[in-house]
């Protein structure tokens, strides 16, 4: 068995105080084998940048995955090149830069796939993930047969799509756990075929917030449905996760459950 933890949206400088501070105690304490989090609004909430990924590098995350804000910041598209295993969504068309999934290993050398998909509804139009996924998965097939542990972020607005993806891929990947929408849902389960899922793991972060912004920013939108600027919040600080255990042998998820560490 081997065990994987999920770190939920980062965000901004509140979500970066959070892993930096709690996540080596975290794989510690759970005996975590394998480490991926979602940063596509580590920078000031919007994008990435150099010396924001340089500041998280020591920590012990093997793979980097994002979203559709990952463009946000013009300094940061560079290093999607740069960077093997950090990822952005694999349905973004062809001659885009960066890649949609990578393999890497845990301590002991068990290879895992993990990919990067981005919904279709209520999001920028983007090419098919269901579709991506099957030619994804048979890239990984090809290209690295010993694979059996694969992680999918499937980023997306829309709970049915989120939840959908799982169905669509129970019994051909570990876990499929959703990210995007910065609110943890309550779904966590094994579908019938060993599919780990989630609808939404939740955000790392600020949660006196609107989704990670401050609330007084957001409600003058809401009240006036005029553009207001958003400022990351930063108060009560959590770190918002999905452990899943799972058969190396099989690939299948032998167990899910929430994580959450209150940061201040």
């Amino acid at each position: 068995m081997i065990r994987l933890l999920f770190v939920g949206d980062v965000m901004g400088s509140a979500g970066r105080r959070a892993v930096m501070t709690q996540l080596e105690s975290v794989v510690d304490r759970e005996r975590v084998d394998f480490v991926v989090a979602n940063i596509e609004n580590v920078a000031g909430g919007f994008g990435i940048t150099a010396k924001v990924l340089e500041e998280l590098d020591p920590l012990p995350i093997q793979v980097w995955t994002t979203g559709n804000h990952v463009w946000d910041k013009k300094e940061g598209v560079p290093l999607l090149d740069a960077h093997p295993s950090l990822l952005r969504p694999a349905n973004y068309p062809a001659g885009n830069p960066g890649r949609g999934w990578c393999v890497e290993e845990t301590a002991s050398g068990v290879p895992v796939a993990v990919i990067n998909l981005q919904g279709q509804a209520l999001m920028a139009p983007i090419d098919n993930a269901f579709r991506c996924a099957d030619r994804v998965l048979e890239e990984i097939k090809a290209e690295h047969p010993e694979v059996r542990i694969i992680l999918v972020d499937m980023h997306a607005e829309a709970t049915s799509e989120k939840q959908a993806m799982g169905w669509y891929l129970d019994g051909r990947v570990t876990a499929v756990l959703g990210t995007h929408t910065h609110v943890p849902t309550a779904d966590e389960r094994i579908l019938p075929q060993g599919t780990a899922l989630q609808t939404d793991v939740g955000m790392t972060g600020p949660y006196e917030s609107v989704i990670g912004m401050r609330p007084e920013k957001v409600l003058e939108r809401f009240l006036f449905n005029t553009p207001r600027p958003f400022q990351p919040a930063k108060r009560d600080i959590q770190l918002r996760g999905a452990l899943v255990d799972a058969d190396e042998s099989t690939g299948h998820a032998l167990a899910i459950r929430r994580l959450r560490v209150d940061v201040t």
